[in-house]
């Protein structure tokens, strides 16, 4: 019977790998200076997302490729995190700030894809995200980078949101080509001939 159970357990956590979308963006090899000599190790980044508003960045370090892939995949499984989107796109433009990589994105009107490279298009496609300009300022650090674009996207605000903090229409706060059409009648005048 506990047999059965595992087995079940298993299929299922495995069901669950299948949904998300899984990249390793870099692998690094490692030093630890020990008393014999030096100790190599790897160190990987993978980025994770289910396509639909969560992504999420982990970190594995072992003495194998292998396992130091499946070690970040688990870590950036349990740091998923919801992401404001504002249909395929982000609502409003925004820079975050990691080490030293800064990340600046801006919505994009429909059509335009995903202009951006490296960590930041990684982590911008698992999120589900299709129409976005970035632009990566300072440190190229694949890591850096990917925890810049992931605090960015933390950071967004739905308009609904904004138009609350604002106290404004949430029409006014949307991106152009979402807003809905407002029909303005204007007065016309009225002559005394008649």
């Amino acid at each position: 019977m506990a047999e059965k159970e595992k087995r079940e357990r298993r299929e299922k956590r495995d069901d669950d790998r299948d949904e998300f979308d899984e990249r390793v963006i870099d692998i690094k090899r490692v030093a630890k200076v020990i008393k014999g000599g030096r100790r190599f190790a790897f160190r990987t980044v993978v980025i994770v997302g289910d396509n639909k508003g969560r992504v999420g960045v982990g970190i594995g370090k072992a003495r194998g490729v292998p396992d130091s892939i499946r070690k970040a995949a688990d870590r950036a499984r349990r740091n998923m995190r919801p992401v404001a989107l504002s249909g395929v796109t982000i609502p409003h433009e925004i820079t975050a700030k990691y080490g030293g990589s800064k990340v600046l994105l801006k919505p994009a009107s429909p059509g335009t894809g995903v202009i951006a490279a490296g960590g930041v298009r990684a982590v911008l496609e698992a999120a589900g995200v299709h129409d976005i300009l970035t632009k990566s300022q300072g440190s190229p650090n694949l890591l850096n980078v990917a925890m810049a674009t992931m605090k960015a996207l933390t950071e967004l605000r739905s308009a609904e949101e904004l138009a609350a903090m604002r106290g404004k229409d949430v029409n006014e706060v949307r991106p152009f080509w979402e807003r809905k059409a407002t029909i303005r009648i204007e007065p016309t005048e009225t002559t005394k001939d008649e």
